[in-house]
């Protein structure tokens, strides 16, 4: 069964920096996009950071644009965040998700089109 676990979450204060990872198993993760989504309680998903097959192309949402940053190492078959000058309101579950490379980075960052999802882990920024 394929499977991304996601790492790296935790506590961390305003203003700090975490870097999350997120490695596939059980399929070919050389042909898919892979983005980043997260989901603050009582908020909907939001996709924040994707990344094509071959790692040309990114995409960021607003909220996260000259913060974040996503890269991936297909040797590794892992995808990481890299987030920085963190803010209270970037406290939520992050998750991470794969769509075939067909699908705009775009479309898959804007719709949460994708086809398989890991569990999540939680980033608290608080002081």
């Amino acid at each position: 069964q394929e499977q991304l676990v996601e790492s790296g979450g935790g506590l961390v204060q305003p203003g700090g920096s975490l870097r999350l990872s997120c490695t596939a198993s059980r399929f070919s993760f050389y042909y898919y996009n892979i983005g980043w989504f997260r989901q603050a309680p009582g908020k909907e998903r939001e996709g924040i950071a994707c990344i094509s097959d071959t790692g040309g192309s990114t995409y960021y949402s607003d909220s996260v644009k000259g913060r974040f940053t996503i890269s991936r190492d297909n040797a590794k078959i892992t995808v990481y965040l890299q987030m920085n000058s963190l803010k209270p309101e970037d406290t939520a579950v992050y998750y991470c998700a794969v769509a075939p490379r067909i699908t705009t980075i775009q479309h898959m960052c804007v719709t949460g089109d994708a086809e398989y999802w890991g569990q999540g882990t939680q980033v608290t920024v608080s002081s």
